[in-house]
């Protein structure tokens, strides 16, 4: 099949391709994930967290206290969103840095659930929930992005390599 007659059915169908390994994009580029692999790629966990806007306990999830060079990326989809030159220990029990790789890399939307208003960060390349984004960090950005271990996966730098 030639490409042209691949991307008028890509067109067809409403979609776009993403550079994701998971999902497409509709004609608004808005993340479209496919759930139903996702649950059984996922842990019942890091669907609820991703998928349902879930938050693990803190002090519970893989990273909030690795030390571990290297970069995180997301679980669903692969993106890299974060590099361990930028986490820091905020005290708070989840993986908390102070810049994403890009600012292109993460979405943010206000959160007013629970009674708060804060703001919801979201990985651009699916649309998987990662946490939330405050303005109490350090400096340089004075911010904190404040993610969920369980919407992360670490890959580590190899021997002799720095982030």
């Amino acid at each position: 099949m030639g490409l042209l007659v691949c991307l008028q059915l890509i067109f067809a169908a409403g979609t776009l391709p993403c550079i994701s390994r998971r999902s497409t994009c509709d004609r608004e580029g808005e993340p479209l994930v496919d759930k139903e692999d996702l649950k059984l790629e996922l842990s019942d966990e890091q669907y609820w967290v991703t998928q349902e806007k879930g938050t693990e306990m803190p002090f519970s999830g893989a990273y909030w206290n690795s030390k571990d060079e290297g970069a995180y990326l997301c679980i669903c989809c692969d993106e890299p969103l974060f590099e361990s030159g930028t986490k820091y220990d905020s005290g708070t029990g989840w993986p908390s840095f102070w810049e994403p790789l890009g600012k292109a890399k993460i979405n943010t939307t206000e959160d007013t659930a629970m009674g708060m208003v804060r703001m919801e960060i979201t990985c651009a390349g699916c649309g998987a929930h990662l946490g939330h984004v405050f303005p109490d960090g350090p400096k340089p950005s004075g911010l904190r992005y404040c993610v969920n271990s369980a919407s992360l996966k670490l890959q580590e730098n190899a021997e002799g390599s720095s982030a």
